[in-house]
């Protein structure tokens, strides 16, 4: 059996994540059967980590295990890509693993990046690929925000009620907000992440860019651990898995 590692870029605007479900397309699901097909052989792909309905990558990290050698890389590329271009998936590459490497179990980084569109006008060419809010941030106050989420901590308040992770403590290595012109990117760096806890940390980054949170009030709600305290989640459209660090 031979393991190989891809990498992927999508839209997820028309799928419902990236598990397979017993309803509606994933990236999984569309993978996993065009490489079968392409293979002639059953093929299981691996992930590094589930996207949500509505979420983006610049670039997931997968495996699959096969009988067969793939010995041309740009013709194998040049084939799959063409049945998954029209679905908005593309695999950038492709490479060649020993068995002990795994997609979602050797990482050692993972990198998500929200883009939050902050102008008057709703974005046309940037439909579906960011979060438009109207109301002028406060990024001074959303940068000292974020600072107070670097660490080791207790992230309970952005975990997902359906959240199957052991513990709620993660570390989390860079939370940084830059901006250009109309469009703000907040980065997170992390090993691993609770389920929804990215969009629900922004969502109350943003009630601080709005001053309808003090920064004060901010650390407070982050220490209760209370879930019903959160501000809600960012939608999924300005979210991205940028990358992946093994």
């Amino acid at each position: 059996m031979f393991r190989y590692q891809i990498l992927i870029e999508y839209v997820g605007t028309n799928f419902r994540g990236w598990q397979i479900q017993k309803k509606g397309k994933t990236i999984q699901g569309i993978i996993q059967e065009k490489i079968s097909k392409l293979l002639k052989e059953k093929i299981i792909l691996f992930g590094s980590g589930r996207t949500d309905t509505g979420v983006h990558a610049i670039e997931q990290s997968a495996h699959f295990d096969t009988k067969t050698k793939i010995t041309q890389i740009d013709r194998f590329l040049k084939s799959i890509n063409h049945f998954l271009n029209k679905d908005a998936v593309v695999i950038l590459k492709i490479r060649k693993r020993n068995k002990n490497f795994h997609a979602r179990f050797s990482a050692k980084m993972r990198i998500y990046k929200y883009i939050i569109i902050n102008r008057l006008s709703v974005p046309v060419l940037e439909k579906n690929r960011g979060w438009h809010i109207m109301k002028k941030l406060d990024l001074i106050s959303m940068k000292k925000a974020a600072k107070k989420l670097i660490g080791r901590k207790d992230f309970s308040i952005f975990r997902s009620s359906s959240c199957r992770a052991k513990s709620p403590f993660k570390t989390m290595k860079m939370a940084k907000i830059k901006s250009f012109k109309d469009k703000i990117e907040i980065e997170f760096r992390s090993q691993s992440f609770l389920q929804q806890q990215v969009r629900s940390m922004v969502g109350c980054l943003k009630y601080v860019g709005e001053k309808k949170w003090s920064l004060k009030k901010f650390e407070g709600i982050m220490k209760s651990k209370k879930r019903i305290l959160c501000a809600p989640p960012a939608p999924p459209e300005g979210l991205y898995l940028s990358r992946i660090i093994y």
